[in-house]
């Protein structure tokens, strides 16, 4: 209701005003000085001030003054009474800041008319902020519900509208798919593309999404390379999974983004309601998590969500707040989780240990021993493989320093080295700096690398072998034959020893494909001037296969397993020789 403050002393009149406006369907608030009037106008804010100017204590002019120095009631329509029509004193209010004046006395109609007049200019010089209210506030829903980049729904909008969903499958008796799309970041990072061209790329996939889900359904975008879908009505599993595999297909097709031809591949999660009875933010959740799962694994089908997954996916989370810590107290000295073992390596015709492979092994306090395979991947993953990294080589440096004084021929520690690491421009610096500190001369560290982790990147790896080679460091391609085995990027690369893996090594005396595949290892090596070293040795017979094709050394459970610092410094101190 219109609320109308009256400022009168003469309580007849004001009463009567108050009357009128009663009738006029206002609400009138009456004070009979200008100092109440003033209070009531700041504490109520009405919507206009009808004014006498001839008042004790504060007269008219005075209260139209102070309401305009405060923000709150400037703008308040003012309308003065007065007994007085004196030209000068019209222009005195007016230049004040009055809107309208009623000479007493005056009747019902007049002051009706000169009520509805300034109302209406009111109304009219409102029109324009309102409008831009609209627009802001309509912006500001953009920005709360919907993603700028795409205009898709964000994570906000995209849960009330399963909310809504829900609320519908449990009428119509239908399931919902909760479906999570993950880009594949390293084919990103390859093409190379700029913030710009990438910008242009999420836009065409929310236009591939949008254009070929149905009405009903929900597109949503929740971050830089995550998409979500809300599918209703869908009959059964094998519907969904169709969905799910029609999307990959079609998002996977080419896209044109500045000229170029751009292929994509995608991680894709889902979970199907009500047959994963949970809250909204679960579901999410749970095709999130699935999504998680694929991309673990590299499985580029789409990953429905079951409980094994949850069990999974904790366990790992568990283990990479574990592997942390371990970090964080290995680095501190403290009674570390991550251990490093070493296996000795024998020289095929002498039976004595020349050098031995660093392996990081993990002991959980309530989980026991962790595989290698599941904290490096995660290490990997989380970029902990640097640090990680890192406090091997310092710990295989110090330790190699200290058994030089053991034998009067120092044995070579190698250190099994990531594609990650490889890939940071300061490991030179790195490996040069823990080499200072532990005052190891740098032909007594060997690094091994793996086939993949060199091809990831050709150039770059063979340049920052080269430099290591130059300080002196021995350099090996581990698990020789299980990648690409590419003979035309084995020539460039500056390397001094080749490892055959296990798993030829294992059926080398039992199966011929075996048994040809590391005789053809070896004569490589020997004709481009490389040592070998073969993996897994476990029998007299896989020793003497070797031995007779001229490979150099051996590791594997027929001389030692991996065993740790002391126990391997005991094997050393002994001279023990392999005899067999």
């Amino acid at each position: 209701m219109t609320t109308i403050l009256v400022i009168e002393d003469m309580l007849p009149l004001r009463e009567e005003i108050l009357e009128i406006l009663h009738l006029m369907d206002f609400q009138g608030i009456g004070a009979e000085n200008g100092t109440v009037g003033v209070e009531l106008a700041n504490r109520c804010t009405p919507d206009l001030i009808i004014c006498d100017i001839m008042m004790p204590e504060l007269d008219g002019y005075g209260v139209l003054q102070a309401l305009r120095q405060t923000p709150e009631t400037a703008t308040i329509p003012f309308i003065f009474l007065t007994a007085k029509a004196d030209r000068s004193d019209i222009r005195h209010g007016m230049n004040l800041g009055a809107d309208d004046y009623l000479t007493k006395p005056f009747t019902s109609d007049e002051l009706s008319e000169a009520i509805a007049a300034r109302l209406h200019k009111k109304a009219t010089m409102m029109i324009p902020y309102v409008m831009e209210m609209r627009r802001t506030t309509e912006q500001l829903g953009q920005m709360v519900y919907r993603d700028p980049l795409t205009g898709l729904p964000n994570r906000i909008l995209f849960q009330q509208r399963l909310q809504e969903a829900i609320a519908e499958s449990k009428q119509d008796q239908h399931s919902i798919m909760v479906l999570c799309i993950r880009l594949k970041q390293s084919q990103l990072v390859k093409i190379k593309l700029e913030l710009s061209a990438i910008d242009l790329l999420l836009q065409a996939i929310a236009e591939r999404l949008t254009n070929c889900v149905a009405a009903k359904d929900t597109v949503a975008r929740f971050s830089g390379d995550e998409f979500s879908l809300i599918v209703p009505e869908i009959t059964c599993h094998d519907e969904a999974v169709k969905i799910a595999e029609q999307i990959r297909k079609m998002l996977s097709e080419p896209y044109l983004i500045d000229q170029q031809s751009i292929t994509i591949q995608v991680y894709l999660g889902a979970t199907l309601y009500p047959e994963d009875h949970c809250a909204t933010d679960r579901l999410l959740s749970h095709a999130l998590m699935s999504t998680d799962w694929g991309q673990k694994h590299n499985h580029f089908s789409c990953q429905f969500y079951d409980s094994n997954i949850e069990v999974s996916m904790t366990h790992r989370r568990i283990l990479e707040a574990s592997l942390y810590t371990a970090l964080q107290q290995a680095e501190n000295k403290e009674l570390p989780s991550l251990q490093v073992y070493y296996q000795p390596q024998v020289n095929l015709v002498t039976g004595r240990i020349v050098g031995a492979e660093a392996l990081l092994r993990m002991q959980h306090p309530e989980l026991g021993w962790i595989s290698p395979a599941m904290f490096i991947s995660i290490a990997e993953e989380t970029d902990l493989i640097i640090p990680l990294g890192a406090w091997v080589l310092q710990t295989v440096c110090h330790q190699a320093k200290r058994w030089q004084s053991i034998q009067n021929a120092p044995i070579r520690i190698s250190v099994n080295l990531s594609a990650h690491q490889l890939k940071q421009p300061e490991l030179t610096e790195t490996v040069a700096q823990i080499l200072t500190e532990a005052d190891l001369p740098s032909d007594w560290l060997g690094l091994e690398l793996t086939e993949t982790a060199v091809m990831e990147d050709v150039e770059r790896s063979v340049a920052m072998l080269q430099t290591l080679r130059e300080m002196g460091i021995h350099l090996s391609v581990d698990d020789f034959g299980t990648g690409y085995s590419s003979l035309s990027y084995l020539k460039r690369l500056p390397i001094d020893t080749l490892k055959i893996d296990r798993s030829f090594v294992f059926n080398a005396t039992t199966d011929e494909n075996d048994a040809a595949i590391v005789s053809t290892i070896i004569t490589l090596a020997q004709s481009l001037n490389l040592r070998i070293i073969a993996e897994g040795v476990e029998t007299r017979e896989q020793y003497q296969f070797l031995h007779q094709r001229g490979c150099h050394a051996m590791q594997g459970y027929l001389f030692s397993p991996a065993v740790p610092a002391i126990q391997f410094e005991q094997i050393l101190a002994s001279d023990r020789r392999l005899v067999v």
